[in-house]
């Protein structure tokens, strides 16, 4: 039983709540005895001689973190800003401290960086936006002013990572899950106390039109009780085309209607489920793996022996964990949903503010 499935079975248990709410009570413990360490400066953190800003959250699962970071390094690579992206590279087979670069359609492995880097460094490389992975983000920083002469560097995911010092902090928040259900990992998906939105120098509300607009409005009265004053904008997370994976060719959102099937190893796999059906899509089957799960010839032969000959649909971050030989058994009709990150209300200026200081008059 992995991780997931116990801590959702322990869930289901008093005596399971009792121990997952033991373990939060020392993960806390931990969290602010870190956090104590940095503040009193008996924990030292380093500083690059460039600006540095942390997109992040304080929960657990699919914020939309990634594409907020595809949506930053797009914009300000448009606008002439020299960006880069620094990222831990979650279950990487290279050392941990080793810097990895990932730049110009450079064709590593992704089981060396990790599957969300690598993904990222494709579809930012016509924007010449370089990935550098490294559970040291200080000398992943380090060499990105150095190989790159950042003018930005885009902490990826970097909320509860200390040793790095940032100039502001963007923090994304999940409108149907906002808050972790209050509790502290594991009994709850926080991974730090709500208090830690006082760090935040921006936040983000994501998928605000998944709930009602009275929910929105309560989400931001929560916020401003630890954060008064902060701006707090509203995004959504927006289809943008369909790829056909075997003739590499863009498709409109209205070239795939009827039935189909999907599979995905992501945060949120309902997200993205729930995306496929409201184009039109009758998805048939669905398969959910943990996120960032590897995936075999094994699942390959069973996607293609179940799927009835019926169009495959995935994610970006997917399909760069297909393994070798997946074409062999799946032939034809595998697709990648695109899906991009909007600023609601006119305001990704003030997304481009945080980011990067008179960003406009710098275009």
């Amino acid at each position: 039983m992995d991780l997931v499935k116990l801590r959702e079975f322990l869930l289901t248990k008093t005596y399971g709540r009792l121990i997952l709410g033991f373990a939060a009570f020392v993960y806390g413990l931990g969290v602010k005895l870190i956090l104590w360490g940095y503040k009193t400066d008996r924990f030292k953190s380093k500083k690059v001689n460039t600006r540095v800003v942390c997109i992040g959250n304080i929960t657990a699962g699919g914020t939309g973190k990634t594409t907020a970071v595809l949506l930053a390094a797009s914009e300000l690579s448009q606008g002439g800003v020299r960006t880069s992206i620094v990222s831990r590279g979650y279950k990487r087979t290279k050392k941990k401290d080793e810097v990895v670069v990932l730049f110009d359609k450079d064709l590593l492995n992704w089981q060396e960086t990790g599957d969300e880097p690598y993904m990222m460094s494709q579809l930012l490389a016509s924007y010449k936006v370089p990935v550098l992975v490294s559970a040291d983000r200080f000398a992943a920083a380090s060499e990105a002013l150095k190989q790159f002469k950042s003018q930005v560097i885009l902490l990826d995911d970097g909320m509860q990572h200390h040793k790095l010092k940032r100039d502001a902090n963007i923090v994304l928040i999940d409108a149907k899950n906002p808050f972790g259900g209050g509790k502290l990992l594991p009994l709850g998906t926080l991974r730090e106390p709500i208090l830690a939105l006082r760090r935040a120098n921006l936040i983000v509300i994501t998928h605000s039109n998944l709930v009602p607009a009275r929910e929105i409005e309560n989400i931001k009265d929560e916020i401003r009780l630890i954060n008064d004053g902060i701006n707090i904008l509203e995004s959504i997370h927006k289809p943008d085309y369909f790829f056909d994976i075997t003739t590499r060719e863009k498709l409109p959102l209205d070239a795939l209607k009827g039935y189909a099937v999907a599979f995905s190893a992501i945060g949120e796999p309902g997200s993205f489920e729930d995306t496929l059906r409201n184009l039109g899509i009758n998805l048939k089957q669905v398969w959910r793996f943990n996120d960032h799960s590897t995936y075999t010839l094994e699942n390959m032969q069973t996607f293609a022996d179940l799927r009835s000959d019926l169009p495959l649909i995935t994610t970006f971050k997917d399909f760069v964990k297909l393994p070798v030989g997946w074409q062999d058994i799946l032939k034809d009709k595998v697709y990648i949903l695109a899906i991009n990150m909007e600023i609601q209300n006119g305001e990704l200026g003030k997304f481009m503010e945080v980011l990067y200081p008179n960003f406009s008059s710098k275009k």
